[in-house]
């Protein structure tokens, strides 16, 4: 993870950051209620297009923004691509609605790609507003900005120094959001199941984020602490997709409607490496049918030899207040020989109305490079995954950004 400090910039590209990409902020503190926006800005830097604001009233823009909360944080999805020309900057802020001020705020973060800009209360002082980061139009290209600018006034300020006029409805103050009550699950062992309920209507999350995450292992090594999340992704004429990065990132919007957020390289007991994929909830009515994916993570060529189980992966998925964790205890299991590479956290069923998600603990055979493959049950001898998904670890071997099945491919199988 690239941590950049106030006023730095970065080309998108040079962060592992395309056209389409996600910007999730955390901001919060004690009492405080945050209201989190995106300004999509003319030339003059103005919201010539009020309909280019989004934020909690406005979720969506009229093309390339879209915004979806999650317990704690809120993430813009951008399809930079689709903006029009006139829209040059797209501005994040986070305002506090009713008491308090900035210098009240805890550790907050905005994470784009591999960079990610930290701040916190300390960083200012009674001001009602922060502009957080930027991502702006730069030649032929874009490029990100961490701002970490105090502003005096709250969300009505912002909006009229971007020239905005506030409606009438946008005068009277927000109510005050409702707790956010958690539904969690926790599933440690192989075979256990749980469903995750996709809902419909204009405020049904927009977005299942799935995350993998890992600890330092404290063997005082710090090149040896890399791990890749993957998936595999089962369509329903049975070929299979493979989602990584950076090289096979996907999109969100469009096929393969699954979205890996970056790579990530690092981790620290004190700070967990955390890789993020993306999938549209409408996944399996865009494809036709239900789909199934396979989550897995695998130790990166440089770690050298390292036990995987030793940095305790698990998964996450989450969507709306439904979380559940994939948390099987891969050590415990005996899963601990260094040249074991691949390590499969779970699998998922998603339909139209649900996901079926369960941990798998299967790993890779010693040495073997090979990655997980789904297919739907046809009743050989193999290993069920869930609801009539078999899996096996003999798909085609992946690195870091490239297609080499096309060159070594000893697999039986081929990615579409």
């Amino acid at each position: 993870m690239q941590h950049m400090t106030r006023g730095q910039k970065s080309p998108l590209d040079a962060i592992y950051c395309g056209e389409r990409c996600s910007v999730t902020i955390v901001a919060g503190g004690p009492g405080l209620s945050i209201d989190v926006a995106c300004f999509g800005l003319d030339a003059g830097g103005k919201l010539s297009d009020d309909r280019y604001m989004v934020f909690y009233n406005q979720r969506a823009a009229p093309s390339g923004i879209r915004m979806s909360d999650a317990p704690g944080a809120a993430s813009f999805e951008l399809d930079l691509a689709a903006l029009p020309a006139s829209i040059v900057k797209l501005v994040f802020t986070a305002a506090i609605d009713g008491n308090g001020t900035m210098n009240q705020l805890g550790q907050g973060s905005l994470a784009l790609g591999q960079a990610c800009f930290n701040f916190s209360g300390a960083d200012f002082a009674a001001e009602k507003a922060l502009m957080i980061g930027e991502i702006y139009r730069h030649g032929d290209g874009w490029r990100f900005g961490a701002v970490g600018q105090g502003f005096e006034g709250g969300l009505s300020a912002l909006l009229a120094h971007f020239g905005g006029v506030e409606g009438e409805q946008a005068a009277a103050p927000a109510p005050a959001p409702t707790p956010v009550q958690l539904s969690k699950v926790t599933l440690t062992k192989a075979g256990q199941k749980a469903a995750v309920v996709l809902k419909k209507g204009g405020d049904a999350p927009r977005v299942l984020v799935v995350k993998a995450s890992w600890v330092d292992n404290g063997d005082n090594r710090a090149n040896n602490d890399d791990l890749d999340l993957r998936a595999g992704l089962l369509l329903p004429d049975g070929k299979m997709k493979l989602i990584s990065a950076p090289g096979r990132c996907g999109a969100l919007d469009e096929s393969p409607f699954v979205l890996h957020l970056g790579d990530v390289t690092s981790a620290s007991q004190k700070e967990p490496g955390t890789e993020t994929i993306h999938v549209n909830p409408a996944i399996a009515r865009q494809h036709g049918g239900r789909v199934a994916l396979v989550f897995s993570v695998y130790s990166a060529l440089g770690n050298g030899m390292v036990s995987v189980a030793s940095l305790k992966p698990k998964m996450r998925m989450e969507y709306g207040d439904q979380v559940v964790e994939c948390a099987f205890d891969f050590a415990a299991a005996g899963a601990t020989n260094p040249t074991v590479y691949t390590y499969v956290l779970g699998t998922a069923i998603i339909s139209d109305d649900e996901v079926l998600l369960a941990p798998s603990g299967m790993t890779s055979p010693p040495r073997s490079e090979n990655t997980p493959w789904l297919r739907w049950n046809d009743g050989k001898d193999a290993k069920e995954a869930i609801g009539g998904v078999t899996i096996t670890m003999d798909g085609p071997m992946s690195f870091k950004g490239k297609v080499p099945w096309k060159i070594f491919n000893a697999s039986p199988h081929q990615y579409s």
